[in-house]
C-alpha cells in the first residue's frame, strides 16, 4: 500500500513548513488527488489517521479535494473535464488530446499555528 509512504512524505513535508514559519502545530491539511493519481482517497485517510499521531498534525484536520481528468484537444482547443476516462475530446471527438489535470497528488494548504 503506497499511501503509506506518500502519508510520510506529506508529514515530513508538513513538519518542513512548520519549521520554516515557526510554527508549533498544523491544524489543517488540505489535498487534491487526481482521479488518475493512483493514490485511493479512503487508504490515503486512513493512513494519515495513523500516522499523524505524535507529530506536529496530531489534531489536524485533512482534507481530501478529488480532481476530475482535464484535457485540452490538440484538435480543436477546447478545455473539457472527462468522464469514464474516456480519452476523447467532447466537441470534435479526437483522441489527440492533453490530460492538463487530474494525474497528480498535491499538498494545496496548511493552516499553521
Amino acid at each position: 500500500m503506497h499511501e503509506y509512504s506518500i502519508v510520510q512524505s506529506l508529514l515530513d513535508s508538513c513538519e518542513d513548513h512548520a519549521r520554516k514559519n515557526n510554527a508549533t502545530k498544523v491544524s489543517k491539511v488540505v489535498v487534491k488527488i487526481g482521479i488518475m493519481s493512483g493514490v485511493e482517497p479512503s487508504l490515503l485517510q486512513t493512513a494519515f489517521d495513523t500516522f499523524k499521531e505524535k507529530t506536529i498534525c496530531e489534531e489536524a484536520e485533512f482534507i481530501i479535494n478529488i480532481q476530475e481528468v482535464i484535457i485540452r484537444c490538440n484538435s480543436c482547443q477546447e478545455r473539457s473535464k472527462i468522464k469514464n476516462l474516456d480519452y476523447s475530446c467532447p466537441r470534435c471527438k479526437s483522441v489527440d488530446i492533453e490530460i492538463i489535470d487530474g494525474e497528480d497528488m498535491f499538498l494545496m494548504h496548511l493552516e499553521l499555528e
